[in-house]
């Protein structure tokens, strides 16, 4: 059977799919996994996923196009086209799945499982309830087993991507620390001062760092990297920023994408985490962290996009040295065991 997976929102969303998605291949001939342009990317690198289809719904993301019949019903003949039998909407704890379930059933699907909190008539055959505090990806775990894909025996349910090509030729040789400043949400970023001011801490402790950015962020990149570290800012794709962070002992970033490729490739985390959104559910998951930022800041829980307290308290109020003390809780000694590596929340 062919089975499709939806996971319509940014590069770390998708990430957090892949548990689902593997449960989701191993009872399945043909995986389609149907996305949108931000996490286009990564749905091609998750284990288990035969074809992305790319769709910009208009009611997700950052800028959403407006709803009219001819993209709707582009996506309709697009999926009636490949015959799937069966379908998994994953959704946040705060998206409704019905209008993608919708066009499912418009597109023939017979099958149809996601998470609700809303009554979903006919649009639904698996009105899965997701459990209260879950991560997002002990969630989309949950909807599988519910709609009847179990993980398969061995897997341990970490988040994985296919395996990165080798950046040394990037990186250059030798340990070092990869250190992300920007996020696709502003008010999940540190900072340029704060980053910076880690970049000259951790340098002048003798770990060596590597500043990854995409190209919108060159500019912020050589900021921070200064004289004192490497710039990778807009050298990597998708790809090739997981080879980089798979040869990192840490990776220092806030709550966005890079944190859960760096988990996926099992690199430990030190997370810049603005609690706009809870922890509970979005900090790195399935790897060794550490949670840094004030998670009591007035700006938790709000969703916001950019940030809505002056000073942007919650991440700014750190010290370099607070970030230095956490890579160093993580990143151990040469020979260090990641799996062994402390599990922390502060």
């Amino acid at each position: 059977m062919t089975t499709l997976v939806v996971r319509l929102d940014s590069v770390g969303d998708v990430l957090l799919a892949g548990p689902a998605v593997r449960a989701a291949a191993h009872h399945s001939r043909r995986v389609v996994m149907l996305c949108g342009p931000q996490g286009a990317a990564a749905g091609r690198l998750l284990p288990g996923v035969d074809e992305v289809v790319v769709w910009d719904s208009p009611w997700t993301g950052f800028d959403p196009p407006p709803a009219t019949a001819r993209g709707v019903m582009e996506l309709v003949t697009a999926l009636a086209a490949r015959a799937i039998e069966r379908a998994l909407v994953l959704t946040s704890f705060h998206q409704s799945p019905l209008p993608t379930a919708l066009l499912l059933r418009m597109a023939g699907v017979a099958r149809i499982a996601a998470d609700s909190v809303d009554y979903p008539g006919s649009l639904l055959d698996v009105r899965h309830q997701r459990a209260a505090g879950r991560h997002e990806a002990q969630a989309g775990l949950d909807l599988a087993r519910a709609a009847g894909f179990p993980l398969p025996p061995g897997d341990d349910g970490r988040l994985a991507v296919l395996p990165p090509p080798d950046q040394r030729h990037l990186t250059g040789p030798g340990r070092y620390v990869v250190l992300h400043p920007g996020a696709a949400v502003p008010a999940r970023a540190p900072g340029a001062g704060l980053a910076a001011a880690a970049v000259r801490v951790l340098t002048a402790a003798g770990r060596r760092v590597v500043v990854t950015g995409g190209r919108a962020e060159k500019e912020l990149t050589a900021q921070v990297a200064g004289a004192d570290a490497l710039d990778l800012g807009g050298r990597t794709g998708l790809a090739e920023l997981a080879g980089v962070l798979a040869g990192a002992d840490v990776v220092v970033a806030g709550n966005t994408g890079p944190a859960h490729l760096a988990a996926a490739v099992g690199t430990p985390v030190a997370c810049l985490f603005a609690p706009v959104v809870p922890a509970h559910r979005w900090r790195p998951y399935g790897v060794p962290h550490v949670l840094l930022g004030r998670q009591d800041a007035p700006c938790a829980g709000t969703r916001a996009r950019t940030c809505p307290v002056p000073g942007h308290p919650c991440l700014d109020s750190l010290t370099a040295e607070e970030i230095v003390t956490a890579v160093d809780l993580l990143r151990g000694p040469a020979d260090h065991d990641r799996a062994a590596a402390p599990e922390v929340i502060r």
